[in-house]
């Protein structure tokens, strides 16, 4: 109501109808109400692209950007079955078109094998449509990344996400988006094993080559050091393979 109120003196309105809550560990249940509409209580929504919900995982994102990818996939068929353009043409409308859709915002979803796997099955399944194998023919999916030039989904993703870190640990401290990275939860947690949540993910990486997320931040600021490290912790795909 606060809100509203200092809202319409300076001349917006809030549009009770565009207006959504979420509600998150709170026992609080009494409607929010915007000019005597009632604001419709959610479980997810999507803000810029990507899907928030209550579970704080990244499941329904993934999933989202999956069926956009399809659309998109879906309504350049007539490309895909085109005689008169190289492969390498139809794979370039691939990465730019279908992959720049399917991949956006994944520098900041928390990587399960399970997530992963389905990503990289998704693109599998585009790659072997765009150089016509079907059953009974078979490749590896080795094999198909070579003959495509492509590299495994987790490469992408990884090289994604530390570009974005770089370029989050380089802001001022009272920026947001540095907060939100830096910002440690204090609650006392379930019993159990805990969830590997993005920041776990990020501290297992480190220590696979015997960094710190303190000496990574320190690293964050030298660009020739912080290339050592991307190359250390995202190797070209030949040589993991």
């Amino acid at each position: 109501m606060s809100l509203e109120t200092v809202a319409k003196q300076t001349g917006l309105n809030i549009n009770a109808q565009k207006t959504k809550s979420m509600r998150l560990n709170t026992n609080q249940q009494d409607c929010l109400k915007i000019d005597d509409s009632t604001v419709e209580d959610v479980q997810q929504f999507t803000y810029l692209g990507s899907i928030v919900s209550t579970s704080g995982g990244t499941d329904e994102d993934i999933l989202a950007r999956k069926k956009k990818a399809q659309q998109i996939f879906s309504m350049l068929k007539p490309v895909w079955r085109s005689n008169a353009l190289r492969t390498s043409t139809k794979l370039r409308i691939l990465n730019t078109n279908v992959k720049s859709v399917l991949l956006y915002g994944s520098e900041t979803w928390r990587e399960t094998a399970a997530s992963i796997k389905s990503i990289q099955t998704f693109v599998n399944k585009r790659l072997r449509n765009i150089l016509n194998i079907r059953w009974p023919n078979k490749i590896s999916n080795n094999e198909l990344w070579r003959r495509t030039k492509q590299q495994p989904t987790t490469q992408t993703i990884r090289a994604r996400k530390w570009k974005w870190i770089r370029h989050t640990l380089r802001k001022k401290d009272t920026h947001i988006t540095k907060q939100a990275l830096e910002w440690n939860p204090q609650e006392h947690r379930k019993r159990g094993r805990p969830k590997n949540t993005w920041r776990r993910g990020l501290t297992t990486e480190l220590s696979k080559i015997g960094k710190t997320w303190r000496e990574t931040k320190r690293i964050a600021m030298d660009r020739k050091k912080w290339r050592e490290t991307v190359v250390a912790l995202c190797p070209p795909w030949d040589e993991v393979d």
